[in-house]
């Protein structure tokens, strides 16, 4: 029933579901993370991404191929597969657990100075990351381009998750000397995952669709050889596997659009100084801004006396808020 009443979910979906509920919930707790990260990371560009998640539980549609679509794609994927690895190491999935690999061994490694073992529970990011791309990938059902584009960017993400793995160590010995070290693989903050996303979205590169013996296939660019008479074979560069990629231009989103879904500016908090993406003049794109002066009384000045009271000032604060015509 549970699962039956999820909306959003494919097929193939719900399958996994009904094999797996507990690990659904870690799967909606990443669906959050991600769209907490993609509206903070996005939170004063013309995009925001404040509508993509809101349609439905487990869906985050973007009508146009764009970089951000590409942002979109890979937080998404790095959100399941972080929580599902980070609800394994809580032991609230029952078919996963600790990385086995790592687990408590008599004698590690490091040097006779330094000496340290496997201990502890490391996360299973592979566990995490099969299970991301068994539920995730299972919405791409066509084989177009748009489709080889979300899951480059659903691995790119999901990906991410494993090579930004920290190693911890807790110190063992008397009055806190380092006699011998335990060490785990963690998970680090969703965050730094978040911020290196956002390089990889400024640097996103543009693909096209070529076909090639074993079907579709997205390549960076189409360069001919130079100093010949005669055209060659193109030279095929294909993007790498960490890279975020999209097909289209982005649209400028100063206006609303359904078709490229775009919310557009309107009514948008900016500020009038400052030359940022949430300048009034590039949030607003030349429409001008609206001021309004707000006064509001607050309490300041507060107090603690014996016994048991907290006394405040009220406090008048007079201040203009600037908003995107």
């Amino acid at each position: 029933m549970l699962c039956g009443r999820i909306p959003g979910l494919t097929p193939g979906q719900r399958n996994m579901c009904r094999e797996m509920p507990d690990a659904l919930i870690a799967l909606g707790e990443g669906h959050q993370l991600g769209a907490q990260e993609c509206q903070h990371q996005f939170r004063g560009h013309r995009w925001n991404c404040s509508e993509v998640w809101q349609r439905n539980v487990f869906a985050h549609v973007i009508p146009t191929a764009s970089r951000e679509a590409a942002y979109t794609y890979a937080i998404a994927s790095a959100g399941a597969a972080y929580a599902v690895t980070a609800a394994c190491a809580r032991g609230n999935i029952s078919t996963c657990g600790c990385d086995v690999r790592h687990k408590a061994t008599p004698t590690g490694g490091g040097t006779p100075d330094e000496p340290w073992k496997w201990g502890g529970c490391s996360a299973d990011v592979d566990f995490g990351m099969r299970y991301a791309r068994r539920f995730m990938d299972a919405r791409e059902l066509e084989r177009d381009s748009r489709t080889l584009m979300n899951l480059h960017n659903n691995r790119a993400g999901r990906t991410l998750v494993k090579k930004m793995l920290r190693t911890d160590c807790k110190c063992h010995g008397v009055s806190g000397s380092c006699v011998m070290k335990t060490c785990w693989k963690s998970l680090p903050p969703f965050r730094l995952l978040g911020d290196r996303l956002m390089l990889k979205y400024q640097k996103a590169k543009t693909v096209q669709a070529v076909k090639g013996k074993r079907g579709l296939r997205l390549v960076l660019s189409r360069k001919k050889h130079a100093g010949t008479a005669r055209a060659q074979k193109p030279v095929l560069d294909w993007p790498k596997r960490m890279e975020l990629i999209y097909l289209e231009a982005s649209p400028n989103y100063c206006e609303r659009s359904l078709q490229t879904g775009s919310q557009g500016t309107a009514g948008r908090t900016c500020q009038r100084t400052g030359h940022g993406p949430q300048s009034c003049d590039l949030l607003c794109c030349g429409r001008g801004h609206n001021t309004q002066h707000i006064r509001r009384t607050t309490q300041c000045r507060c107090q603690f006396r014996w016994c048991c009271e907290v006394k405040c000032d009220e406090c008048d604060e007079s201040y203009e808020e600037f908003t995107c015509k």
